[in-house]
């Protein structure tokens, strides 16, 4: 049995199916985490739900921004962006099912025997990691309970962009899901920054920090794996945390993770996104 490791999807079903026979991938023995975002930019969305679905405990998923995004659209709560191609899921005659299941998903993976937290975006640099797991399952509870359209309703935004105990209500839960989903630059005392999306090396401002950079207690403890993060192009530098997301859907790759022995299984693709 081996445990796989890949990056954001977002729909590029056939590269995924490319990457996993290169590693000889068998869905009866290994297990297969992916850090969300299963769906968006690319061409075949809906194979991907069905595909990840049907590996059943096979398969550990979390949920990314446009995962979230597209359980929204189906509520009614938000508009399909133009340049995702997600609408052959709101026509299958699955739809129900495979939304259900997806909002099942959670927040934060966590892997016992390795010791791996697995998340969409990043930690909040103000959290432990055990608050992390905590807080994460706030959302969690709210996102599968009969409600869950009002979280849906209530978690766009970028206020607050603080972390503070003292949050409650849809603030608090707003800020969770941006921290575990949206985040990639933070400033020093981890205030988290929504508009930057450049790599590290082309950043300018000197008050933009990574996630991963900022000084906190977010890092300690198990080692964390992310994706979200195109422009890093599958390299942060640290040596508590691996980011997987390659940039599949823009054309460059789509890479894989072995864990028990390190090996690193990548795939060119084609240009998805718009």
């Amino acid at each position: 049995m081996a445990t796989y490791f890949v990056g954001d999807i977002q729909g590029c079903f056939d590269d995924l199916q490319h990457l996993l026979q290169q590693a000889s991938f068998d869905p009866d023995q290994d297990q297969l985490w992916l850090t969300g975002d299963l769906v968006a930019r690319g061409p075949k969305s809906l194979e991907t739900l069905r595909f990840v679905k049907q590996l059943g405990s096979g398969a550990v998923t979390v949920l990314g921004n446009h995962d979230l995004h597209l359980l929204a659209i189906d509520a009614g709560l938000a508009k399909l962006n133009p340049k995702d191609k997600t609408q052959a899921i709101f026509a299958a005659e699955d739809k129900d099912e495979l939304l259900l299941w997806l909002r099942q998903q959670p927040l934060l993976a966590y892997h016992e025997a390795f010791n791996i937290i697995m998340v969409h975006a990043g930690i909040s640099p103000q959290w432990s990691q055990q608050q992390a797991k905590l807080y994460a399952e706030e959302v969690n509870m709210q996102l599968r309970g009969d409600d869950y359209q009002t979280l849906l309703a209530h978690m766009y935004g970028t206020h607050p962009d603080y972390w503070q105990d003292e949050l409650q209500g849809f603030d608090r839960l707003r800020f969770i899901i941006n921290a575990f989903t949206r985040m990639r630059f933070c400033a020093p005392d981890g205030q988290l920054e929504f508009h930057n999306k450049h790599s590290p090396a082309e950043n300018d401002n000197a008050q933009h920090i990574p996630w991963y950079e900022v000084a906190g207690p977010h890092l300690d403890g198990a080692h964390v794996i992310f994706g979200h993060w195109a422009a890093l192009e599958g390299n942060c530098g640290h040596e508590n945390a691996t980011t997987l997301d390659t940039g599949c859907v823009w054309g460059s790759s789509l890479t894989m993770l072995r864990w028990e022995d390190k090996a690193v299984f990548s795939v060119p693709c084609p240009v998805h996104a718009i």
